[in-house]
């Protein structure tokens, strides 16, 4: 578990509480204070049972601290997996766990309720005027560079595969074969880099975006933290919201958030991009690649 967050007060409450308690509620507090990754996943049965203890005395144990009860104890941990603040197999357990027990519905509303909730909270932080400068940016450009990887990386592709329908020189990088050093080697002040990496920060990112700024490169960093290593001396920084029950971070306000830079693009574009949008389109009708309706 995250060691700043509520379940580690309550360890340490814990901690604070154990020489007092009787043998077997120490025992089942020791297990919990080993193992607290296993709280927010496991009924009361079952952490009894790998505590070695009966299941009334994870109950006392949660009392002696304060609680009506075990589950009230587990709640905090719960809502961390919840909120995404835990482990990642920490959030694949609580997955399971939730199937197990005929929870899936409170899945499906969380899933959902944590996709807009990112989407709100991204956009109420970001001003009109940062986008139009971002978008500024982009648009004077000479060359575009989108850098992403792993699942990032299908992102850097989906906002290239977009705006190229108007615009010219986009790199969707890493290139497959290749480096992010390596694909920025020749970029310069002329150009800039749209770099994105969430928690924990991948080197590479961090690594290419220190090399692109030190090559007088602008970037617009897009992360999930204000700490983000990306943010340091980015020319813009969109903090974007990733929390998720799953057990891999949200990329829903991500996705937003690059669809909307897109449109600020296009909306500041000078007036031949319109004409551009629409060669692009009809020379795809033209190869066919389009299913023309019958």
């Amino acid at each position: 578990m995250n060691g700043t967050n509520v379940s580690s007060e309550l360890l340490a409450r814990l901690a604070d509480e154990l020489p007092g308690f009787p043998t077997e509620t120490r025992k089942a507090a020791t297990y919990v204070l080993e193992n607290p990754q296993d709280v927010g996943v496991s009924t009361v049965r079952e952490i009894a049972e790998a505590a070695r203890v009966k299941p009334n005395t994870m109950v006392r144990m949660a009392r002696a601290i304060g609680f009506e009860g075990y589950d009230d104890f587990r709640a905090p941990f719960r809502e961390e997996i919840r909120n995404g603040t835990a482990s990642l197999p920490d959030r694949a357990k609580w997955l399971q766990d939730l199937e197990a027990r005929g929870e899936m519905g409170a899945l499906y509303a969380d899933v959902v309720g944590s996709g807009l909730r990112n989407i709100e909270e991204t956009f109420a932080a970001i001003s009109e005027e940062e986008l139009r400068a971002a978008a500024h940016t982009v648009w004077h450009s000479r060359q575009v560079f989108v850098l992403g990887v792993g699942v990032m990386n299908a992102k850097a592709r989906y906002f290239t595969a977009l705006a190229a329908t108007g615009l010219k020189d986009l790199h969707a990088v890493p290139r497959a074969g290749s480096t992010p050093a390596d694909d920025l080697a020749w970029a310069d002040e002329r150009d800039v880099l749209i770099a994105m990496t969430t928690h924990p920060f991948r080197r590479e990112i961090v690594d290419a975006v220190e090399q692109a700024r030190h090559q007088g490169v602008k970037v617009v960093a897009l992360s999930d933290s204000l700490a983000s290593p990306i943010f340091h001396g980015a020319a813009h920084c969109f903090r974007v919201a990733v929390d998720s029950p799953q057990f891999f971070p949200s990329s829903v306000a991500l996705t937003m958030l690059l669809e909307t830079l897109l449109s600020f693009v296009i909306a500041q574009a000078s007036p031949n991009i319109v004409q551009r949008v629409q060669a692009f389109h009809d020379r795809r009708h033209r190869l066919g690649i389009y299913a023309e309706k019958s």
